[in-house]
């Protein structure tokens, strides 16, 4: 694009090193790789783990629902098992898709059951967890590969 024309006796400009950007990229990385612990943790145990212990609060709220036990322990274990998927490389886009699907769940059943009291919530979610799909995308053939060997 442009030169830079170094000339005996003039000032050197020069263009941005690749450095900074490299540490710009290191950044995006630590930090996404830090969201996606927050929300391993956030589904392992804020939303998980009531459900699996049969908390008096998830109870009531799939009672409420008319769901019963059965949904709300297998609920439960997807948001675990999603939240784990979260901090396994090869599983992380996937996961950050499933659990996405989950959350529009959750958003219609909070607009409809609980006349949209907590709604924003799941939307919430959505948004990193979109972002983690599209950033780690290229461990889905990384997948698709693996399971094509069995």
């Amino acid at each position: 694009m442009s030169e830079t024309t170094v000339t005996a006796g003039s000032p050197t400009t020069s263009t941005a090193p690749a450095v900074p950007r490299a540490g710009r990229a290191r950044a995006a990385r630590i930090a996404l790789r830090t969201v996606q612990v927050l929300l391993a943790l956030f589904y392992g145990l804020a939303s998980a783990l009531p459900k699996l212990i049969a908390h008096p609060t998830a109870v009531e709220s799939f009672d409420r629902i008319g769901w019963g036990s059965g949904a709300m322990y297998t609920i439960g274990a997807l948001e675990l098992a999603g939240g784990i998927a979260l901090l396994v490389p090869v599983l992380q886009s996937v996961a950050a898709i499933a659990l996405s699907a989950l959350m529009v769940g959750a958003f219609i059943v909070q607009l409809t059951a609980f006349d949209g009291q907590n709604a924003a919530t799941p939307l919430i979610l959505i948004v990193p967890l979109t972002l983690i799909a599209w950033a780690r995308r290229s461990h889905n053939t990384d997948l698709v590969r693996l399971l094509r060997r069995r």
